[in-house]
């Protein structure tokens, strides 16, 4: 499968612009191709994610040499400037050069003759000639407006890939896939509640969905097969106070919504509890210490 990926079988990455130019580092790595876009890519990009997933669990690494790059949008780590250089040297030198025109000899007069490149467009990673920016192939590239230029280009650049990069990271947690699990008790599926509950987590980061699968599982991922999950997912409403907190019960895949004001206050609340709920491991923490055990379950509130 590795081998696949790496030599153009399915069109999921491409070489680094370096190893095409022979120039600066990691001309043996690979980056996700900003190319693929289709709906079939995203889901080839989401298997890929799954892939990941399952190495890391099971402590078999893949042979696939990507680029820190890929791994660094993976985590979240925001790219900057020398990323570009490090996988595009010629594009980096390019744009540096038509920033810093001081010593260059370039004018306002012969920026043209000097610059070749008469619209906002600049080379993607694969090669192609794209606009940067809303409309940039009908923006003038000028001496005056460089600046603006070489920084939609930059922002262009970083961000590229970043749909490819959403459906690797999305080979954790599923919205749909929690939605085929659901099961409501003392709530209807058309409660407004429940609308603002499955829009706030459609709203979440892929981090915060993990949070909150282990606020009310213990669990980390889902299965990509809703089939192989032997208990529902349940959501109850409760008669507790407007605008409180919700609880869960991890053995019981269960969550308690309150009544909320809004979907705003909805999504805050939920926000709280995922990021400050008690250990899940509460349990053996209490046998160990020889002390009553709670009523309610290791990550209710």
């Amino acid at each position: 499968m590795c081998q696949e990926l790496q030599s153009a079988v399915v069109d999921l990455l491409i070489r680094t612009p370096n190893s095409f130019t022979d120039v600066g580092s990691h001309t043996d790595r690979f980056l996700l191709n900003p190319a693929a876009l289709s709906k079939d890519h995203m889901v080839q990009f989401r298997f890929l994610g799954i892939l990941m997933a399952v190495a890391i669990r099971t402590k078999k690494p893949l042979d696939l040499h990507l680029a820190p790059w890929v791994w660094k949008q993976l985590c979240s780590m925001p790219l900057g400037e020398p990323d570009l250089e490090e996988v595009d040297l010629l594009t980096f030198r390019t744009l540096q050069g038509i920033l810093h025109l001081e010593n260059s000899g370039i004018t306002e007069e012969n920026f043209h003759v000097m610059i070749p490149l008469d619209s906002f467009v600049a080379h993607s990673a694969d090669g192609r000639l794209v606009p940067v920016g809303p409309g940039g192939q009908n923006i003038s590239l000028n001496f005056s407006n460089r600046t603006e230029y070489v920084e939609r280009a930059l922002q262009y650049r970083l961000h590229e890939m970043d749909s490819q990069v959403a459906s690797v990271r999305e080979g954790t947690v599923s919205v749909e896939t929690l939605k085929k699990l659901v099961r409501y008790r003392d709530i209807a599926e058309s409660h407004q509640l429940v609308a603002w509950f499955w829009q706030s987590l459609e709203e979440f980061t892929n981090e915060e969905r993990v949070l909150f699968l282990r606020f009310v599982s213990g669990r980390s991922r889902l299965p990509s097969n809703p089939a192989d999950m032997t208990q529902k997912f349940q959501i109850i409403k409760v008669d507790r106070p407007v605008n409180g907190l919700p609880t869960a019960q991890t053995c019981f895949f269960l969550l308690r919504l309150p009544p909320y004001t809004s979907q705003v206050v909805l999504a805050e609340r939920l926000r709280y509890s995922i990021h400050n709920c008690p250990s899940i491991d509460m349990d053996n923490y209490m046998l160990t210490h020889n002390t009553e055990p709670l009523e309610t379950s290791d990550t209710e509130e």
